[in-house]
C-alpha cells in the first residue's frame, strides 16, 4: 500500500506574550489506507478526523508546542487513542496551553517514527522554540519543518523561548545539508525545497531576524 501525504489547513489563533494573531496552519497526515500519523494537530480536531476517515491514527507528532500547533492534540488523541509526542524542551510552552494534560511521550533526536512503510526521523532543531523538531523521510524525499524553515527563511524568533542564532545553527547544520531536491513541507504556507533555500542563508544572517 503506497504511503501518501495529505495536507489539512485549519484556522485559529496563535497566542504568546500577550498577543493574538489569526493564523492558518498546515496539518500533515502521513500514512496509507489503513494507518497514519498526524504532524501538528492544529485548531480543529473534527477536520483532521474527517480527513483520517476510518484509518487508525497511531501518533500525533508535535513539531513544537506553540498553541496553534497543539491546541487540538488532546481532543484528537482522545478520539483516536493516538500517542501525543513532544520534545521535552517544549514542555513549558505546552503547559501554557494544556496545564492539566501532559504529552504521552517524549521525542528524542534521531528517533524514528514508523508508519505505513515510512520512517520519519526526528531532527531536533531548536530556535523557533527550544524543543522544535523537524521530521525527515528520505524515502519520500520530504522534510516536515513545522515553523523552523519556511519558503523564504527561518521561522520567527522575536518572542519568548526563541533565539535567532540558534535557529540559524539548526537550519544550517541539520537542514541545509539534506539533498537539494528534498521537499520542505511547512507549518504554515506553501512548500519549498532545500535547494531553493540554501542560496539565501547569508541573507537571513545579515537580516538578523
Amino acid at each position: 500500500m503506497a504511503t501518501r501525504i495529505e495536507r489539512v489547513v485549519t484556522s485559529g489563533r496563535f497566542r504568546l506574550d500577550g498577543g493574538t494573531w489569526d493564523v492558518d496552519n498546515n496539518v500533515w497526515i502521513v500514512g496509507d489506507d489503513h494507518e497514519a500519523v498526524v504532524i501538528d494537530a492544529a485548531h480543529d480536531a473534527d477536520a483532521v478526523l474527517a480527513a483520517l476517515g476510518d484509518r487508525r491514527l497511531t501518533a500525533i507528532v508535535c513539531t513544537h508546542a506553540h498553541n496553534d500547533h497543539i491546541d487540538a492534540a488532546p481532543a484528537l488523541a482522545d478520539a483516536t487513542g493516538a500517542t501525543i509526542w513532544l520534545h521535552p524542551d517544549d514542555l513549558p510552552l505546552w503547559r501554557m496551553t494544556h496545564p492539566d494534560r501532559e504529552p504521552d511521550a517524549h521525542l528524542v533526536d534521531g528517533q524514528v517514527i514508523e508508519v505505513a512503510g515510512a520512517d520519519l526521523t526526528v531532527l531536533h532543531t531548536p530556535g523557533h522554540a527550544p524543543g522544535a523538531v523537524c521530521l525527515y523521510e528520505p524515502g519520500l524525499g520530504v522534510l516536515f519543518t513545522g515553523d523552523t524553515l519556511f519558503q523564504g527563511g527561518p521561522g520567527a524568533t522575536g518572542r519568548s523561548y526563541s533565539h535567532f542564532p540558534t535557529i540559524i545553527d539548526s537550519i544550517r547544520d541539520r537542514l541545509l545539508t539534506l539533498p537539494p531536491e528534498t521537499k520542505v513541507l511547512t507549518g504554515h504556507g506553501d512548500p519549498t525545497t532545500i535547494g531553493a533555500e540554501v542560496p539565501h542563508l547569508q541573507e537571513w544572517i545579515a537580516r538578523g531576524h
